[in-house]
């Protein structure tokens, strides 16, 4: 690996400098993007359970909010309710929705430089080829004594840029698409907790007086 690394140039540095990022990016989403962090599976029954006949205290809704992401969310909205005893349905509907659009952000942190290594490293390691080729012309003899054998190798080094390009593009491109699926997944299921949970939140609300 060492003597392709030394062969293929300088222009191959920037694609290992891409690829340890990639790496760092995927195992980062893997561990922050696990469904026990961002929606556990029956949080949201347990929130309606708890507050089945009153809302809870500061204590609880601190501890939902450290619970995940969901979590956060879903507290976003009682901590509304109990603010603000006469909110209105549309009123607690923003809340959530401010809330949730902080939480997607949150879920697709790091995915648009993931995406973007995808996306560059192909071009990078046709900029090395071509940097390479360029090279290996440049140094022929002009009066065309050059060797055919020699010649071959180089390009089969210059072409080392490509093959390691695609080597880090492709995996990036697959964690990538992955995590997008992932991260519209959650925020659909987002919005039907924050759907469920707000009928369920607004038989706590003092009705208006009308005016």
């Amino acid at each position: 690996m060492i003597s392709i690394i030394q062969a293929a140039g300088w222009p191959i540095w920037p694609l290992i400098f891409c690829s340890v990022v990639a790496l760092a990016l995927i195992i980062e989403r893997l561990v922050n993007l696990r469904a026990a962090k961002v929606t556990p599976p029956r949080l949201l029954e347990e929130v309606v359970a708890v507050t089945r006949a009153s809302l809870p205290s500061s204590d609880v809704v601190n501890k939902l909010t450290d619970n995940s992401v969901l979590g956060t969310v879903l507290a976003s909205g009682v901590r509304a309710v109990i603010a603000e005893p006469r909110i209105t349905e549309e009123a607690l509907r923003d809340v959530f929705e401010s809330a949730g659009r902080a939480a997607v952000h949150r879920l697709e942190r790091y995915l648009s430089p993931l995406g973007t290594i995808a996306s560059a490293a192909p071009l990078l390691g046709l900029l090395g080829t071509v940097i390479g080729m360029i090279e290996i012309f440049g140094s022929q003899a002009p009066t065309g004594g050059s060797n055919p054998a020699a010649l071959a190798h180089g390009i089969s080094v210059a072409l080392y840029n490509t093959a390691f390009g695609l080597m880090v593009a492709i995996p990036s491109l697959i964690a990538y698409r992955h995590f997008r699926g992932l991260v519209d997944a959650y925020t659909l299921d987002l919005e039907q907790a924050c759907d469920r949970l707000t009928p369920h939140l607004m038989r706590f609300a003092v009705p208006r007086a009308a005016s």
